[in-house]
């Protein structure tokens, strides 16, 4: 079953985007785009500035946003209910567990009704006295009366005395970097703009790193903010040539280097700099090789290294010293093993910290590092989530991770590792009551084309009778080796408790199995994870977890490309298909040099500008080039106007294209945030109206709204 066509518009009444014809060559071939005219010629003011919008397009969006929400008024009340469930399972003055560094503990929280967090501390000794308390920045305050409010981070000095923060009032990602005094709650003169948002302070708490935006919004450019000075006379500490590479900065562990990390999707470089020396000498750890990465922390003279040295293809850690820290002196310390990645390096006085996943299961492995002894911290749940959360401390045995499944709400511990003993800090709450032992996390695992096996995270209701007819939002992402956790999330129990099914497709392109996982999803290998989501859907249908048309797909970002793809592969599996922030015109992007991401992204797709061979690859994907004059089934598409990451020309145009190319099904909805980027929404609630829109057309489109 389809929309409720009494409450859809005909289609005759949707927008259409004008036709405008152009077209280029590569490669010798012609290709035509009549919609590249929705990309603004200035949308790098757009992007600081949303009203130098042109206003042909700015009407154009306009009007797809009213016909998607006339097309879902349908579903308006249900939206209304789905927030306040959502709403209801939040503890509104939630906190987060308070983190200590010497005298103090940091935390965030939010008060009853606030939409952004308020960073705070108490003094370490008063352990959870809320009496105690210091609200830093209090994120209701800073944001009220702006349409978008984003805090970047919140980075204390040395001595406490002051909050390096960073704000974001676009959404499109260009911070400023303010800097309050905690003796006196108020902002210095000191302001930095168009940065990343990072900052690390200089041992003495005179100034602080940043990382500077380039114009073509990249961050290009490690400067040093002296307080009281202007920022026209910070200092050039790094510059990156190479447009392809991305910088960020950090502290190592030890709180002795700044470190400067120059990196792509496969290639890593880092400084070192002394923070009690800001105009001391920087030191490269290892001169940028093709395909070596690596990060860097440190411990007495010695650096402690994760890298894929040496074809250490899951990583391993290696050892040097600080005097000599280039590859030609590491030695190992935790061989490779092939098949368990390693994904994190938390390094203490005393300890080493790793986190590990093999075949989607996680572990912590804690290494004694005066013995060299080993244990495992890890759960017997088929599926689940575990990660650390690196805390300020080094000379300390106490670690802290949050665990979760598809069925148990996060519970935050902290692990003494010289001890093995834990202590329970925080257990997520749910304020209208969640009662785990009635729904059901399951592992299955699906068979791709080429036999590869595939991991599917399942949840469900426990009296769920799985006999085909139940319906199944199907989420995946398969791209830049990230891994999609089997986490808990209350928003979803809104669809479970309506009979949903929820599955997560652990495709190629993520590394739940490993580098190699990844390595099989990108570039020339990047159809295995469509194919690989495919296979998901067949198989699910096969176990009777659902049937045909009563799928409904979701994926974001470069997950969107993945909607893009298997709505052309395998449009008739999908009752819906729900890409947010969707990355689909993937040739015209990566075409485009001038654009934020393209060159850093090159690795990742292949650049078809130099390749004829990345471009035929490209080609025989890009969801937009591959619309063709065939039924599709309903697709919600999101967007967002100050998105510098997938911009809002992408979903616009694929949308445009498909309305006016395929021959049945839809709705085809366009909504673009006009006041949001990559994250949509910043508040805690607003995001919730962004969800209900979601789960409201899931629900409308397999009949159930």
């Amino acid at each position: 079953m389809a929309f409720d066509t009494a409450h859809v518009p005909p289609a005759s009444d949707a927008p259409r985007a004008q036709r405008r014809p152009h077209s280029f060559v590569v490669h010798g071939r012609t290709l035509s785009d009549d919609y590249a005219w929705l990309k603004a010629e200035n949308w790098q003011d757009v992007l600081k500035d949303p009203s130098a919008l042109p206003a042909d397009i700015g009407d154009y969006l306009r009007s797809e946003n009213a016909y998607a929400e006339a097309a879902l008024a349908g579903a308006a009340p249900l939206r209304k209910t789905l927030v306040a469930e959502m709403r209801g399972r939040i503890r509104e003055d939630d906190s987060g567990v308070p983190t200590p560094d010497g005298p103090f503990a940091y935390y965030t929280r939010h008060r009853d009704g606030g939409q952004h967090p308020l960073v705070c501390r108490r003094p370490s000794a008063a352990g959870d006295d809320a009496g105690a308390e210091e609200i830093l920045i209090d994120g209701d305050k800073e944001g009220e009366g702006l349409a978008f409010f984003e805090i970047a981070g919140a980075a204390h000095s040395d001595d406490h005395a002051r909050l390096a923060w960073g704000v974001d009032t676009k959404g499109s990602e260009l911070h400023a970097i303010r800097v309050r005094d905690l003796a006196t709650g108020t902002d210095a003169a000191d302001r930095v703009e168009a940065t990343s948002g990072e900052a690390v302070w200089s041992a003495d708490g005179a100034g602080f790193w940043y990382v500077a935006v380039d114009a073509n919004h990249r961050p290009a450019r490690v400067m040093y903010h002296r307080l009281g000075a202007e920022q026209a006379d910070d200092a050039t500490v790094y510059v990156e040539r190479d447009s392809g590479f991305f910088v960020h900065i950090g502290a190592t562990q030890s709180g002795a280097y700044l470190t400067i990390t120059a990196s792509d999707h496969e290639t890593s470089e880092v400084h070192l700099l002394d923070r009690a020396a800001p105009d001391g000498r920087l030191r490269v750890v290892q001169p940028r090789e093709p395909l070596l990465i690596y990060s860097v922390e440190h411990r007495g003279a010695d650096l402690y290294i994760l890298t894929n040295a040496d074809g250490a293809e899951d990583f391993k850690v290696v050892t040097t010293p600080v005097a000599e820290p280039g590859r030609g002196h590491w030695a190992d310390l935790v061989p490779h093993r092939a098949g368990t990645m390693i994904r994190h390096l938390h390094l203490l006085a005393d300890h080493l910290v790793r986190l590990e996943v093999e075949n989607a299961r996680p572990r912590i492995i804690v290494r004694d590092l005066a013995t060299a002894e080993e244990h495992a911290v890890a759960f017997a749940e088929e599926a689940y989530s575990l990660g650390l959360q690196p805390g300020y401390e080094f000379e300390t045995a106490t670690i802290r991770f949050a665990y979760s499944s598809m069925t148990t709400p996060t519970e935050t511990w902290d692990y003494d590792c010289a001890t093995r003993s834990r202590a329970l800090r925080k257990r997520q709450t749910i304020p209208s009551g969640h009662a785990p032992e009635d729904y059901v996390t399951r592992r299955l695992f699906a068979t791709a084309p080429d036999g590869a096996q595939v991991p599917i995270s399942l949840l469900h209701r426990r009296d769920l009778v799985l006999d085909g007819t139940a319906p199944l939002l199907l989420y995946g992402y398969g791209a830049y080796g990230t891994l999609m956790p089997a986490a808990f999330r209350t928003n979803l129990l809104s669809l479970v408790d309506r009979g949903f099914v929820y599955a997560i497709a652990h495709i190629r392109g993520g590394t739940e199995k490993g580098w190699r996982w990844y390595l099989d999803g990108k570039r020339e290998k990047k159809p295995n994870t469509f194919s690989d989501f495919v296979a998901c859907a067949r198989a699910l249908i096969a176990a009777q977890y659902t049937s045909e048309k009563r799928i409904v797909a979701h994926g974001g970002s470069a997950g969107g490309m993945l909607m893009g793809a298997v709505a052309n592969l395998a449009p008739e599996l999908f009752a819906g298909i729900v890409a947010d922030v969707p990355f689909v015109d993937v040739l015209n992007t990566m075409l485009d040099a001038e654009l934020p991401l393209t060159p850093p992204e090159w690795p990742e797709w292949g650049n078809p500008a130099e390749s004829e061979a990345a471009f035929r690859t490209i080609l025989s994907y890009s969801p937009y080039d591959n619309v063709a004059a065939k039924a599709y089934p309903a697709i919600l598409a999101l967007g967002g106007l100050t998105d510098p990451r997938v911009t809002y020309w992408e979903p616009a145009k694929w949308v445009a294209r498909l309305r006016a190319t395929m021959t049945g099904g839809g709705p085809v909805l366009l909504r673009t945030n006009m006041e949001a980027g990559h994250g949509g929404a910043a508040g805690r609630f607003d995001r919730l109206e962004e969800v209900a829109l979601i789960y409201g057309f899931a629900l409308a489109a397999v009949g159930e709204a």
